[in-house]
């Protein structure tokens, strides 16, 4: 728990949790980043903990949480491990979707800790655009639909169970449907290991289908219909979730740097780091960025529970502040720190890479500024796409 977390939820201080980051998550974290390898054990051990299930609906045998507990893991599990956290950002991001249209035996494997998902929207021909899809679905065999994309930074690529797959409609007027894709599915194929700046073990790499055969039924929600979907379900756990890892890193920089700042000494002034007033209005004018964006995040993820007017732009805003924060935060630790900072074993220069990474993921800091000027100016969030 970072020195400015509020009290979390119930489930998020469970031991189990508690036991899976300081036995598997945190000592592992150094070699996930370091190999860039995906963080398995650290997955199979959230599972075994219920954490997978989470977002489950009860009915399924899932725990039946909300976002603010989902946010609450996120926060804490990006503290330790980057990697491990996006791999289950995107994880409860994919469920949202799942246990509101995926098939049952889906829906309980995801509840019981048996299945990992993930998003695969982005891609290569709209970049950052995940609105506008290029895949495209068609007919295939009967009771069948043919997947054809190039998408683009997949996390979890080749690791993850299922994708919550984007694809052009199939029949229907609008600009996107969303299927249930199995990850063994024929056709599929991850196009090479990522060996990226940061978040080294999140396994994002771009997956190609090539006629991958789902049947009807893998459609999620009404064909032509994905977008609202993923307006109403996609997008707040995403940009929510995406906030609280910002904030998680944040956090784990403020603290690395503050045990820096009194345990360093200038033995000439017989002073710690700590008490140069240069070093403390520093590290205090960085602490009121994190402290700042964490009530934005709070007052946002109120603001969806109690279905607030400006709910849609509150959760718009607060990823592009998070991230942002993160990004400033993991710079004013590299300089605090000096060069110890540039020393992989004090855990904040891999922290500042993995710091960088929710700024430039789909939807952008800078296509936020732009949702949010076309909500406060009353302007379609998707004009070109409607």
């Amino acid at each position: 728990m970072t020195a400015s977390a509020e009290a979390p939820p119930a489930l998020v201080t469970d031991e189990r949790f508690e036991a899976v980051l300081r036995e598997t998550v945190e000592p592992l974290a150094g070699e996930v980043d370091r190999a860039g390898r995906f963080p398995g054990e650290g997955v199979r051990a959230l599972a075994e903990a219920g954490l997978l299930g989470l977002l489950g609906s009860p009915e399924d045998g899932g725990g039946g949480g909300d976002l603010r507990q989902a946010a609450g893991v996120v926060e804490r599990l990006a503290g330790a491990c980057g990697s491990t956290a996006m791999v289950l950002l995107m994880h409860y991001t994919a469920v949202t979707v799942i246990d509101r249209y995926g098939p049952r035996d889906v829906r309980r494997a995801v509840a019981e800790g048996r299945h990992l998902s993930t998003l695969a929207f982005s891609e290569r021909g709209s970049r950052s655009h995940f609105w506008a899809p290029c895949g495209t679905a068609a007919e295939g065999r009967p009771g069948t639909v043919r997947l054809d994309a190039e998408k683009s930074w997949v996390t979890s690529a080749g690791e993850a169970d299922s994708y919550v797959w984007s694809s052009r409609p199939l029949r229907a007027e609008g600009v996107m449907s969303l299927w249930l894709v199995p990850g063994g599915s024929a056709g599929l194929r991850v196009r090479g290991e990522y060996d990226g700046f940061g978040l080294r073990g999140n396994g994002s790499s771009p997956v190609t289908a090539t006629g991958v055969p789902v049947p009807g039924t893998a459609l999620l929600g009404v064909d032509g219909e994905g977008l609202d979907t993923a307006l109403s379900l996609v997008m707040p756990a995403f940009l929510v979730l995406s906030a609280a890892f910002s904030l998680g890193v944040a956090g784990t920089l403020l603290d690395l740097t503050a045990e820096h700042l009194r345990g360093s000494r200038l033995e000439h002034l017989d002073q710690t780091l700590a008490q140069q007033p240069t070093a403390r209005q520093s590290y205090a004018r960085l602490r009121l960025r994190a402290d700042a964006a964490r009530c934005l995040l709070d007052d946002t993820l109120t603001a969806l529970t109690m279905d607030r007017p400006d709910a849609s732009l509150r959760m718009l805003q607060v990823k592009a502040l998070a991230a942002e924060t993160a990004a400033e935060v993991a710079d004013g630790a590299m300089r605090l720190c000096g060069g110890a900072a540039f020393r992989r074993e004090m855990g904040v220069e891999r922290r500042f890479r993995d710091a960088l990474a929710a700024r430039v993921m789909a939807p952008t800091t800078e296509t936020l500024h732009d949702f949010c000027g076309r909500v406060g100016l009353g302007l379609p969030l998707f004009e070109e796409a409607r």
